[in-house]
């Protein structure tokens, strides 16, 4: 027994404004309204597509797209929540017009679990593309209406698909996409003058959807990924950046260290320049930042030590000057014995480098001095 399909299935309505540009009350009105409804609707299909994959042949195969949808349904449906507690109604401000346009095209990071990185945008057109190729591979009834509708979206896609390939790099991977999406269009052409004159279509449509669907899903995909891609680049920049400043002022740290202390602590000084440079490719981008948190790891535990060392000799300082002070409140400091102790610290707390194991002894026998003649 075959199921059949709804009138047609759902489009995701177009997302109103851009990232960082308010988001006007009217069209945020009107979008969420439209985006409830679809919302509403691809759930409906969703649970239809599950039946269907339980009663179909096919259906094994089909799993992992539906996995996925449901999976972008999810994520879609928690950002509308985010969107409708943000929207309260159209009580909403500048700061809420603005937290609008960041809900809707910043990443949905619900859909992380799906190996994507997605706007809402991108989630509703993945979602209706990989709906109409499960309906496809599923093989649900369709009627002559539907054939017309079934049509006219394939020709939407078309340009949501010439959209999409506009935003690829330059270069022969875009002139290969607008090749390829050339030829869906002629295809496309030809299905739809073919069904013009009465013809049956069914058996064309079907692998033009798969096959479109495929594509536009790639494209997203491949967006998506170059984004993290260029996003992973930069952080790992700026991460280079900020180690290379911090090992200068950590070979700064260590000379200073060097020249007011015996002993001084024994770490080496990470060489950024070891690295390399950043790379491009994105398998690679992973195991650079995880080499240059190591670095940053390194560089910390050095830092610590090169500046504990240098903290202390001012400290026991700090001590030798409060000990002084005290014995000249007490009128005590000029006594010989705690003028010449005092002399013998100050002098090997001076020196560079300073010693300090013997500026520690020197220093507690002040205070000893001190104590005595109290």
């Amino acid at each position: 027994m075959s199921l059949s399909a709804p009138a047609g299935p759902a489009t995701a309505p177009a997302a109103p404004g851009r990232m960082g540009v308010e988001v006007q009350p009217q069209q945020a009105r009107v979008y969420l309204e439209q985006l409830g409804q679809w919302r509403d609707a691809r759930r409906a299909e969703l649970d239809q597509l599950d039946q269907a994959a339980l009663q179909s042949p096919n259906g094994a195969a089909a799993t992992g797209d539906i996995t996925l949808s449901m999976a972008l349904w999810k994520a879609v449906s928690d950002r509308y929540e985010q969107l409708l507690t943000t929207w309260d109604s159209g009580r909403v401000g500048p700061t809420e017009r603005l937290r609008l346009a960041t809900l809707i095209w910043g990443r949905l990071d619900a859909a992380a679990a799906s190996g994507l990185s997605v706007s809402l945008p991108e989630a509703c057109r993945l979602s209706d593309a990989l709906v109409s190729s499960l309906r496809v591979r599923l093989g649900l009834e369709v009627s002559g209406a539907e054939i017309t509708e079934r049509i006219r979206q394939l020709r939407a896609q078309m340009e949501r698909i010439r959209d999409q390939v506009d935003l690829e790099p330059a270069g022969a991977t875009q002139q290969d996409a607008a090749a390829e999406q050339s030829r869906m269009a002629r295809r496309l052409k030809e299905i739809a003058d073919k069904a013009g004159r009465g013809g049956d279509v069914g058996g064309l449509l079907g692998p033009l959807e798969i096959d479109a669907a495929t594509f536009e899903r790639d494209l997203i995909v491949g967006g998506a990924r170059r984004r993290e891609a260029a996003a992973l680049v930069k952080q790992a920049r700026e991460q280079r950046a900020a180690l290379e400043a911090r090992e200068a002022a950590l070979r700064d740290l260590v000379a200073e260290c060097v020249r007011r202390v015996d002993p001084a602590p024994r770490y080496a000084v990470p060489d950024v320049e070891l690295l390399g440079e950043v790379p491009d490719a994105a398998d690679q981008l992973g195991s650079y930042l995880r080499r240059l948190d190591q670095v940053g790891r390194a560089m910390a535990v050095a830092e610590q030590a090169y500046a504990g060392a240098i903290s202390e000799h001012r400290e026991l300082g700090d001590r030798l000057d409060a000990y002084r002070a005290k014995a000249a409140a007490l009128g005590i400091a000029d006594m010989p014995d705690i003028g010449r102790a005092y002399s013998m610290a100050r002098s090997a707390l001076d020196r560079r480098p300073c010693r300090m194991v013997l500026a520690q002894q020197l220093v507690s026998l002040y205070q000893t001095y001190l104590q005595l003649e109290a």
